[in-house]
């Protein structure tokens, strides 16, 4: 842990004080070092967790979403270089300032084995997501966005607090590995046990986002720039996905039965989004609502609290954080060219930029989960995990995958064939950059597949 601590500390003032015309080289040299020293944590241990202090920790289930969020610094601060060519050196410094301290954020709440911990680092992830969204954002609407972010977050946020201090009242601790030792009563039929239930996951599900609780995504989504659409769409979903397996792992196996309303919902809103997909015409709202698709399968996958079930949780959540990133990179790069998010006005764009229909393509494939994708093996786990749980979600999940593959073509087919407009005959060529940003989303892809065992489950 403090071999990516260290430098990560060291960052902040290299980056404060390098002069204007180093302050990119400086970042991505520094992040990219942290990116690469993070991937130890991927060593095998046969430990339940691995301990850097009484505080800090790093499990099999830790390890994948701490490589993550190590991983898309560099390429988040690489995606929004464009953007920020116009602005000063002291807003520049400011962006990649709050960067840094999200990362640092998400390292906290991914690490700590500590209920109190866990939460303050959940919560504090609010802040500087805001900041980008609100200050970064490419439109009026980005001020209502932020609002909607921030209200559902804070709505879910106050159960959480309450019912992790109940947890500790009762259970004299707050400690993951000591609150696996505690034996639950027999009556779990009760109303305050349901209650308390409610509460405890109520904020992850909002995070995730759970379909019916999704209203602030597509906002955020699409008013954030490119930066703030990849942490959001990367990790800090992952979130509420990594706090339901925690906290399921606290909870005595017959506690089940208020699950089951919440796994319905999400399974029917894994089909229902699908559909909303199909009916889009903006870009990034299309993705947005992929996320809320492919998230619905993750929480129903998790609330059936089987190892099965929650390495293909794992895995597709790191898979799908990997592609949407990716996607919302690529649709970013048309944005940048025809100053518009319409799907309609960015028609034939393989014939324009060839090289980046690839890259289309490519994350077109993995977002569908054709072999041998880790979206394949990630939703094959769940799949299979579900229906040993109930046979009727074969259909709902059956219907889902097939939804999936509809809109995502739909979404390729649109931007990449057709007539091209007027407009766009003539548009700026891709840079380098951009084509080493595709190659360091499809790189990890690329190693998952061949070594999928690296992400192990509980």
């Amino acid at each position: 842990m403090l071999k990516v601590i260290i430098p990560m500390t060291l960052l902040l003032p290299a980056t404060m004080l390098c002069k204007p015309k180093q302050l990119w080289p400086t970042a991505l040299t520094h992040s990219l070092w942290i990116a690469l020293l993070s991937l130890h944590w991927f060593k095998p241990t046969t430990e339940l967790m691995t301990f850097s202090n009484c505080y800090l920790a790093v499990d099999k289930i830790s390890a994948p979403f701490l490589i993550l969020s190590c991983w898309l610094t560099p390429m988040m601060i690489m995606a929004n270089q464009n953007s920020l060519m116009t602005e000063s050196t002291s807003r520049k410094r400011t962006f990649i300032f709050i960067t840094l301290l999200l990362q640092i954020s998400l390292i906290l709440a991914f690490s700590a084995t500590e209920l109190i911990l866990f939460f303050i680092a959940f919560e504090s992830t609010l802040l500087p997501t805001l900041v980008i969204i609100t200050r970064w954002g490419n439109q009026m609407e980005r001020l209502n966005a932020g609002i909607y972010f921030l209200f559902y977050t804070l709505v879910g946020s106050l159960p959480l607090l309450v019912a992790l201090l109940t947890a500790e009242s009762n259970n004299g601790t707050m400690s993951f590995q000591m609150l696996q030792l505690y034996t639950y009563p027999s009556t779990t039929d009760s109303v305050a046990y349901m209650t308390w239930w409610i509460a405890l996951f109520i904020a992850f599900m909002i995070k995730m986002p759970l379909y019916g609780l999704h209203l602030w995504l597509p906002k955020a989504h699409v008013e954030a720039p490119i930066a703030g659409s990849m942490i959001l769409a990367a990790v800090l979903l992952k979130l509420g996905g990594y706090g339901i397996i925690r906290m399921s792992m606290t909870l005595a196996p017959q506690l089940k039965m208020p699950s089951y309303p919440f796994m319905v919902l999400a399974l029917w809103g894994a089909i229902m989004t699908g559909f909303i997909c199909l009916s889009q015409t903006d870009l990034k709202s299309l993705i947005a609502y992929s996320s809320i698709s492919h998230m619905g399968l993750v929480i129903a996958a998790t609330l059936t609290r089987t190892e099965w079930a929650c390495t293909g949780a794992i895995t597709l959540m790191i898979a799908h954080g990997l592609t949407s990133s990716m996607l919302f990179c690529l649709a970013n790069t048309n944005y940048e060219r025809t100053n518009s998010r319409t799907l309609l006005l960015a028609r034939n764009m393989q014939l324009l930029l060839p090289l980046m229909g690839l890259w289309w393509l490519s994350a077109s494939l993995t977002n569908m989960a054709l072999p041998p994708t880790i979206n394949l093996m990630g939703e094959l786990a769940i799949i299979v995990s579900l229906f040993n749980w109930s046979n009727i979600t074969i259909l709902m999940t059956g219907l889902g995958t097939l939804m999936t593959a509809i809109y995502t073509l739909y979404m390729l087919i649109t931007t990449q064939w057709g007539e091209t407009p007027s407009y766009t005959k003539t548009i700026p060529p891709t840079h380098t950059r951009e084509h080493l940003l595709m190659m360091l989303h499809i790189l990890p892809m690329v190693l998952l597949m061949m070594k999928p065992e690296l992400i192990q489950g509980t």
